[in-house]
């Protein structure tokens, strides 16, 4: 028998809210569960997960700006099939307003895999796009990056993964998917993501059975002092218009959140994705560590119809993500920063550490800072405008040497004036 559409014989409830309490507010989320049923009432296809998505989109003046899109409490999942040999099995949801997102999901002889993912975001939602430059809804495919399971296997990622395509983050957690379950009901025998395989435990050497000499009772070990957190390593990043490059930077950077107990924790150049877009007038640089750290820096021209323009950082917001289950740890913005401002057509450059403080809890510290938004040319940066610390730096640099040589020249001369009173004493007549 085919299968027949969720609308009539699939059922889909939304289960308890989970509240994400961040540093800047609250982010509410809801769980799905689709069981959708054949025509004979027996469940082949069963999905229940949670997830986010983090979108940039232009503004009515040309800024680039990201917001967050949750699922909504009256979520429907009208359109999921079954799927078959020959079909590939749907799983659809409907949510807000004039949002949507799906997966297909292909069979394979002895395997199922996600195909691609739809996501159709509607920029008429005024209460996530408050200001969106176009209006309409926008679909985007992204390509699901997980790889073939067993078939009668549930596929299960209880951690948080992040898939990211175009100007979308797409965060999900708490996941169970069995496609083209079979005798109607959903497997026990599991398929584990890579976040939520155990790392192996440290090896603890065996004990002798017929050792006779008593345990010798240690001293207590002293308590190690917490080692001071390095300055990060420097990171390249770089994005591109078409072919061309259009945003260059090179930065070590640190955050600093304060809640419960003080955290710096150091960005990882090596486990960093750089993604934004560039404009005439506003260019954003969004990076993405390790899946859990999400860092953003708008910049933005000043007057721009004067002849002679600067730019400057004028935004900065930073999303911290739990692994454990894809909640906002915290999650602060800035946009009414004034900071890095050179020529248009320059770079901008400061050597040593500077903070931007982005909120209460939270503080950014960059190192080696060397960045371009607008203007760049064969892939390399202008000439630098060095920040007013680094150019301390270079006058201090010479007067250090200057007041050295001084002192020199004071010395030798001190010396001469005592030699000469030395060689007139020793030519008196007797």
């Amino acid at each position: 028998m085919g299968p027949r559409r969720s609308a009539a014989s699939s059922r889909g409830r939304l289960l308890l809210p989970l509240l994400l309490l961040g540093v800047s507010g609250f982010f509410q989320s809801y769980a799905v569960e689709v069981d959708i049923k054949d025509a004979s009432n027996a469940t082949c296809l069963y999905a229940n997960w949670m997830m986010r998505f983090l979108i940039t989109y232009e503004s009515n003046n040309g800024d680039y700006k990201t917001t967050t899109l949750n699922l909504s409490s009256s979520a429907t999942h009208n359109g999921s099939v079954c799927g078959n040999d020959t079909q590939a099995a749907l799983v659809a949801v409907q949510f807000g307003e004039g949002h949507s997102w799906s997966i297909n999901i292909t069979k394979n002889n002895e395997t199922y895999q996600g195909d691609f993912m739809t996501l159709t975001y509607n920029t008429n939602d005024t209460a996530v796009f408050p200001d969106a430059k176009r209006k309409g809804p926008v679909t985007i495919f992204i390509k699901d990056p997980a790889g073939p399971v067993q078939l009668n296997t549930v596929f299960v990622c209880h951690n948080s993964f992040i898939i990211e395509a175009e100007n979308i983050t797409q965060i999900f957690w708490n996941v169970t998917v069995q496609a083209f379950v079979q005798n109607g009901t959903v497997s026990k025998k599991e398929t584990r993501c890579p976040a939520d395989r155990p790392t192996s435990a440290p090896t603890v050497p065996p004990t002798s059975a017929n050792a006779t000499t008593p345990p010798t009772t240690a001293a207590p070990p002293a308590p190690t002092p917490p080692k001071p957190v390095e300055n990060p390593d420097t990171g390249n990043y770089s994005l591109k218009s078409g072919n061309k490059t259009c945003f260059l930077a090179t930065v070590g950077l640190q955050l600093n959140v304060s809640q419960d107990k003080p955290l710096l924790i150091n960005i990882n150049p090596k486990t960093t994705v750089a993604d934004g877009a560039c404009g005439n007038t506003t260019a954003t640089l969004k990076l993405n560590d390790g899946n859990s750290t999400l860092i953003g820096f708008t910049f933005a021209v000043k007057n721009a119809s004067a002849s002679v323009q600067k730019f400057y950082l004028r935004e900065v917001n930073v999303t911290l993500l739990n692994r454990l289950n894809g909640s906002v740890i915290s999650s602060a913005d800035n946009n009414n920063l004034s900071k890095w401002d050179a020529f248009l057509g320059s770079s901008y450059m400061c050597r040593k550490e500077q903070t931007l403080q982005i909120n209460e809890n939270v503080q950014v510290h960059t190192f080696n800072l060397w960045i371009q938004p607008f203007l760049v040319e064969a892939n390399k940066f202008a000439t630098a405008e060095e920040c007013l610390a680094d150019s301390d730096l270079n006058f201090l640099i010479p007067i250090a040497v200057g007041v050295a040589l001084g002192f020199l020249i004071i010395l030798v001369f001190i010396s001469y004036i005592i030699g000469r009173r030395k060689s007139r004493t020793g030519y008196q007549s007797v």
